[in-house]
């Protein structure tokens, strides 16, 4: 198995055992420990601003995608909290190429089922920052070719199997909670490597980045 498998592996382990602690401590603190250290359960929704940075593409241009899921708050101490989250993320770029296949411009669309895992420190009784790391899956995959006017043809030759299934990375940000509701700004960075065979020979040794706005609501 390799190793990006074993990371995967072990995200989902911690966030499992994390979630299940959290469970157990809600059900044995005091009524005033626990409206303090109470687990809390929510939804997240917004945009990412993702690309794919590459060390061999003449160009990359940012690309806008959902980011929506859920998320699940277990307090670890007073300000400070574990979140895993799961989510629909899309990702892609559009990248001009000059390759063994030609030049030209292809918009990449990836869409990834993506599992975060972050810390939460509480600075104030608002302001959060947050950071940690994510493991993702990709569920599909397109690549159209943009002509110089504009106009786009989807290249049916590439799917989803034509690119990495599983991508991970590291993530960080900030946030703002104003009673049940919160917004932020979050930045992942892709360490794994998105094309294998033909893709690869497009897109080089490119991997996602994206910065995602979002607003959430706690339950």
């Amino acid at each position: 198995m390799s190793v990006q498998h074993h990371i995967i592996r072990r995200l989902i382990l911690v966030s499992s055992v994390m979630l299940i602690i959290g469970l157990f401590r809600a059900q044995g603190q005091s009524p005033a420990s626990r409206d303090q250290l109470t687990p809390q359960f929510g939804i997240r929704g917004g945009v990412n601003l993702s690309n794919l940075y590459v060390n061999e593409a003449d160009d990359e241009h940012m690309k806008a995608g959902l980011n929506a899921g859920v998320f699940l708050k277990l307090p670890l101490a007073n300000g400070v909290a574990l979140q895993p989250e799961l989510s629909y993320s899309g990702k892609g770029s559009r990248i001009a190429y000059n390759s063994i296949l030609g030049s030209g411009a292809f918009r990449f669309n990836l869409n990834y089922v993506e599992l975060p895992v972050l810390f939460v420190f509480n600075i104030g009784k608002a302001f959060n920052i947050h950071a940690g790391g994510y493991a993702a899956y990709l569920t599909g995959a397109n690549i159209k070719n943009v002509d110089d006017d504009g106009s786009m043809d989807e290249i049916a030759s590439f799917d989803a199997d034509d690119f990495n299934r599983m991508d991970f990375g590291v993530s960080g940000g900030i946030g703002l909670d104003i009673d049940k509701f919160s917004i932020g700004a979050r930045y992942n960075y892709g360490l794994k490597e998105v094309g294998k065979d033909l893709s690869r020979a497009v897109l080089g040794n490119a991997k996602n980045n994206a910065v995602n706005l979002y607003i959430g609501i706690g339950f």
